[in-house]
């Protein structure tokens, strides 16, 4: 994992939003190396990201992992996806996702990875290669996002609520309102999961993948979904 484009920071924070695996593991000195010293970080941004990079370096892979999509796959109140938060499963979706895909390809990102545009490691990753004005730009319009979910994973305590803190410090803008973020109810959550896993195609071996999640991801799900129905049964 290297860090090459022009925002380092954005790069490194796209990277500690992504599905932990034995690579961002061992990256983890790479990414910490590049939150001190770029200098886009205030000190407390830094600080308070310190738990997160610990988890990430110290802890079981598998722990991890489980952590990661019980947080971020299982409910849509605290999706990674960012249309999720303000479109829903409206039509309006969609052209969203082409309006989006195609920013990406006149700032000359090609996208490669089985994730969606609005994907937000993804989002961040071209954010990092535009310069500093339009970067904190793109932030800014999805700040209320960012700030919904900052809110929902500190009330969680979760580790990963820093680095929603440290990008909107990127972006300079106060907390504002939840206004216009999606609020999916318990059952339109266990829905999208379900229909998720319906139409993804399962076959196992190196480099598939299934609407986005990796196998490692889709197993630890479905090791998640095992371990729920034992726990509703007894």
């Amino acid at each position: 994992m290297t860090f090459g484009a022009p925002n380092l920071t954005l790069k490194a924070l796209s990277a500690l939003l992504a599905y932990p695996g034995e690579e961002l593991a061992a990256a983890v000195p790479a990414i910490a190396g590049v939150l001190a010293g770029d200098g886009r970080l205030e000190p407390s941004a830094q600080a308070g990201l310190a738990p997160l990079l610990h988890a990430l370096a110290e802890d079981d892979i598998y722990d991890l992992q489980e952590a990661y999509v019980a947080l971020f796959d299982r409910t849509r109140r605290l999706s990674l996806h960012l249309f999720e938060h303000v479109h829903g499963e409206s039509r309006d979706r969609g052209q969203a996702m082409v309006d989006l895909a195609a920013l990406y390809e006149k700032g000359g990102l090609v996208i490669t990875a089985n994730e969606l545009p609005d994907f937000l490691p993804l989002f961040l990753e071209y954010a990092a290669t535009r310069p500093h004005d339009e970067a904190a730009g793109l932030l800014r319009d999805v700040d209320h996002i960012l700030a919904t979910l900052e809110e929902r994973l500190a009330a969680r305590s979760s580790p990963y609520a820093a680095v929603f803190g440290a990008l909107r410090s990127l972006a300079g803008e106060a907390r504002p309102s939840s206004a216009g973020v999606a609020e999916p109810t318990p059952a339109e959550d266990l829905a999208a999961l379900d229909k998720e896993w319906e139409e993804a195609a399962v076959t196992f071996g190196p480099g598939d993948a299934m609407g986005g999640c990796s196998v490692d991801r889709f197993r630890t799900q479905l090791r998640a979904a095992q371990r729920d129905a034992r726990d509703s049964a007894t």
